[in-house]
C-alpha cells in the first residue's frame, strides 16, 4: 500500500509546513514516509511544490507523473500546474486563493481565474475548492490557509490513510503553542467547509 499527495502553491503559504504535518501523521499511523520539495527562485511567491509519500516498501520522495493519490493546491494557477502530477481517478483540494504574479500585475500576461476554475472541474469532476484565505481570516490569521486545507483533508473519510485526528495532533505538534489556537480554528474550519452539503 503506497499513497501519494502534491501539495501546489507559491512561496509563503505554508506549503512545506503542511507537508511535515502530514509526514508527522503519517509517521504516527505507522507508515514509512518519504518526502520532496521543489522551491522556486522566489522565496515569497515563488513556485513550490511538495511531495508526500507514505505507505509500505517506498523508493525515493518525488512522485511520478500520473501517479499522485491526491493534489492539494494552495493557489489556483499551482494547483493547474500541478495537475499532470495526479492519477486518474485521484482526488484535489484546492483553495480558491489567487496570488497573481508579478508578470501579471505589470500586465505582461494573463490570470484568468474562471478558465482556471473551469479546467480543474474538468479535468477531477469531484474536485472539491474551499476559500482557504478567508476561511483562516475568519479562524484569526490569513497564514493559517494551509490548516484549513488540511482541515478539508481530513474529512476525506476513507481515502488518506491517516485520520483527522492523527492530522490534528500533528499539526499541533509541529506548531509552536501560542499558533494552536487559531490553527485548531482554522482546521475546524477547513472540515465545516467540505461538509456542508
Amino acid at each position: 500500500m503506497k499513497f501519494d499527495i502534491v501539495i501546489a502553491g507559491v512561496g509563503g503559504q505554508g506549503n512545506v509546513l503542511a507537508s511535515r504535518v502530514l509526514a508527522r501523521a503519517a509517521l504516527a499511523a505507522g507508515l514509512e514516509v518519504r518526502t520532496s520539495e521543489s522551491i522556486g527562485m522566489a522565496q515569497r511567491e515563488g513556485q513550490v511544490a511538495s511531495h508526500v509519500r507514505m505507505g509500505k516498501g517506498l523508493a525515493g520522495g518525488i512522485i511520478p507523473r500520473g501517479e499522485a493519490d491526491l493534489l492539494i493546491g494552495l493557489e489556483l494557477a499551482e494547483a493547474v500546474r500541478a495537475l499532470p502530477k495526479l492519477r486518474a481517478g485521484g482526488k484535489a483540494v484546492v483553495s480558491t486563493t489567487v496570488i497573481r504574479p508579478l508578470s501579471v500585475l505589470l500586465g505582461n500576461s494573463l490570470y484568468d481565474d474562471a478558465a482556471l476554475l473551469g479546467y480543474l472541474k474538468e479535468r477531477v469532476p469531484d474536485v472539491i475548492f474551499v476559500n482557504a484565505e478567508d476561511l483562516a481570516v475568519q479562524a484569526g490569521n490569513r497564514k493559517a490557509a494551509n490548516s484549513v486545507l488540511l482541515g478539508a483533508v481530513s474529512t476525506l473519510d476513507g481515502f488518506v490513510p491517516v485520520s483527522a485526528e492523527l492530522l490534528l495532533d500533528a499539526l499541533l505538534q509541529t506548531l509552536l503553542p501560542r499558533l494552536h489556537e487559531v490553527n485548531r480554528r482554522a482546521f475546524a474550519l477547513g472540515q465545516q467547509a467540505v461538509s456542508k452539503p
